[in-house]
């Protein structure tokens, strides 16, 4: 321990502590805006160059950034002088010398780390006047929107991109006044090997990186009286959507979100869980015919498409392992415009499908060749949870006071086991729910496998007992931890049964789509607590007790895993180039 002194207050701090995590010691706010610490996940962006951080150090004749210079003993800190002070509206007012003024109508107006320090440092004119930097705007993959023009060169895009994800799409590019962050060769994000998993969007402190939108496309179908408007939402959007009304993070909002659904204009209102139940049924009959020598182990789950998109251009020699059965929410699609349409006499070319989805990457997903049927999409748009929340606002739905109402049948019903797919390790957990008792013919009475829960450890590893067979099971949330798995696979290192990788850390409660919470983790902790939650309170707790997914089979798909639905409901991968 050192001894310190901030602004007159006197301190005992560990060695190596910042003058930033020193002064949150004593409750003194310093702004930034090129930081960002994410302790949980091991990601730290200290590239200081935003400068907004600068405070005096006795004896030092320049300013010092606070978020990358280190304490030592006997320092003494002024973070609020007139010099200080001074230096960091000047280091905003450069910054917003070089930035679009178009606050009201950009898409993060309200949500903008760069808008609010400019608010709290006072700053009501642009004393800096000059050329502006621009750039080429870039939407090609359909999922994330690239404007270059507000990039303030924070690097925390690139940070989370190449330390924590270890997709390597980001670095800084050109010099000078014409530097940006972007991709190599300032190359279109669909022409990279981009997984659009969104992380970079939700680090990213201005709208220089977004999601591509659908609102007004989905309002369109909404009002045209020729479509039959149907939409899916996934399990992590109801512990996650109430932060947009101002609501405690890790409110379960389940029965809300389908009022203001309905009221948005849907014709019905249908749960993606249902149609993780059926993912569930499909890759467990998958799993075993696996054990017996039908195939190639581990199996991997394949719901997350940012890490199936990872897996094809990283790794395309293990293309053999993913499971082949699609995201729940494209089996949804595939199932509504067949059994659906046909059960209710609704020509499948009128239905349209829209998923309000926790990621940015199942926007790309709707458009990939393999999983649309002759050629037609089967989800015809995704929207965000956070898109959701701006289309409740722009109906003027007072979301807090909506009555609780429950989803539409036949594909609204679901069980615990789908409601856990929305954090690492649930796929895999309501994956051995159902293949303990097909395997055992037994009850399983304990269905909570806490070996493979938690948010810290990035890579966790359990044993499950099934009869003689003792099934080696491995998770791995975040691409940085799914690189070092895969590798250690791929190189004879590590042997399991079965594996669940999620592209985001935590899973889908954190996914790019998902409310900002600006470097807060204790939110998305709430979030997997209300999601175990969730599971705790569904009278149902495994996939293949679903009422529902058993009339489905019955009526319309024939036997697990067979050929029809194989057809509807599993698909194959592409090998990518890896740039």
């Amino acid at each position: 321990m050192i001894n310190v002194t901030i602004n007159d207050i006197k301190l005992k701090v560990p060695e190596g502590t910042t003058i930033l995590d020193a002064a949150k010691m004593a409750n003194i706010n310093i702004p930034t805006l090129c930081h960002l610490n994410l302790h949980d996940i091991k990601m730290v962006n200290r590239t200081a160059s935003c400068r907004v951080c600068l405070v005096e150090v006795e004896g030092r004749r320049n300013l010092a950034p606070a978020c990358a210079t280190e304490c030592f003993e006997g320092m003494v800190i002024k973070t609020n002088t007139k010099r200080a002070i001074r230096a960091r509206r000047t280091m905003v007012e450069l910054l917003l010398s070089d930035h679009p003024t178009d606050c009201l109508v950009c898409e993060k107006n309200g949500n903008c780390d760069l808008q609010k320090i400019a608010a709290d440092l006072g700053i009501r004119q642009i004393r800096f006047e000059g050329e502006q930097s621009t750039y080429e705007k870039d939407s090609s993959s359909g999922a994330l929107y690239r404007n270059p023009d507000k990039c303030i060169m924070c690097r925390r895009c690139e940070t989370m991109c190449n330390e924590v994800q270890t997709c390597s799409v980001y670095s800084a590019v050109d010099r000078g006044f014409e530097t940006v962050v972007g991709p190599a060769f300032n190359l279109p994000m669909l022409d990279t090997q981009c997984t659009f998993c969104g992380q970079c969007v939700s680090v990213c402190p201005t709208a220089a990186l977004t999601e591509v939108s659908y609102v007004q496309d989905v309002w369109n179908a909404l009002h045209d009286p020729d479509k039959y408007v149907i939409v899916q939402t996934a399990p992590a959007i109801r512990v996650a959507l109430g932060e947009e009304f101002g609501l405690k993070p890790g409110t379960i909002v389940t029965g809300k979100m389908v009022a203001a659904l309905r009221r948005l204009g849907f014709k019905k209102v249908f749960d993606t869980d249902f149609a993780a139940d059926v993912t569930i049924v499909e890759e467990s009959k998958e799993f075993i015919d696996r054990l017996n020598g039908k195939g190639r182990l581990p199996i991997l789950t394949s719901c997350c498409p940012s890490w199936v998109k990872f897996i094809e251009h990283q790794f395309p020699e293990l293309l053999d392992i993913p499971s082949t059965c699609k995201s729940p929410h494209m089996m949804f699609g595939a199932i509504a415009k067949t059994y659906f349409a046909e059960k209710f006499n609704i020509p499948a070319d009128k239905i349209v499908v829209v998923s309000v989805m926790p990621c940015i990457a199942k926007k790309y997903e709707i458009q990939r060749e393999e999983l649309k049927s002759d050629g037609v999409e089967n989800v015809d748009y995704v929207i965000t949870t956070r898109e959701f929340a701006k289309m409740i606002r722009e109906a003027g739905i007072d979301f807090t006071k909506l009555p609780d109402e429950d989803f539409d049948n036949p594909l609204g019903e679901s069980t615990g086991a789908s409601v856990i797919f929305g954090t690492t390790g649930g796929v895999i957990e309501a994956a051995l729910r159902t293949a303990y008792e097909w395997v055992t013919g037994e009850t399983l009475q304990d269905v909570e496998f806490h070996g493979v829960r938690g948010f810290e450890d990035g890579l966790k590893e359990a044993t499950v007992k099934l009869k003689d067979m003792e099934l080696k099971i491995g998770v791995a949330h975040g691409l940085g931890n799914a690189r070092r798995l895969l590798e250690d696979i791929r190189d004879g290192k590590r042997f399991y049964h079965a594996i669940e990788i999620m592209a985001c850390p935590g899973g889908c409660i954190d996914g790019g789509g998902q409310p900002y919470h600006h470097g807060n983790l204790e939110i998305v902790k709430a979030r997997m607590n209300a999601i175990y939650e969730e599971d705790r309170r569904k009278p149902i707790r495994k996939s293949h007790e679903n009422p529902a997914v058993i009339k489905l089979y019955q009526e319309y798909l024939g036997e697990y895993g067979g050929h029809k639905a194989h057809k509807i409901l599993h698909t194959h991968y592409t090998p990518r180039e890896t740039i």
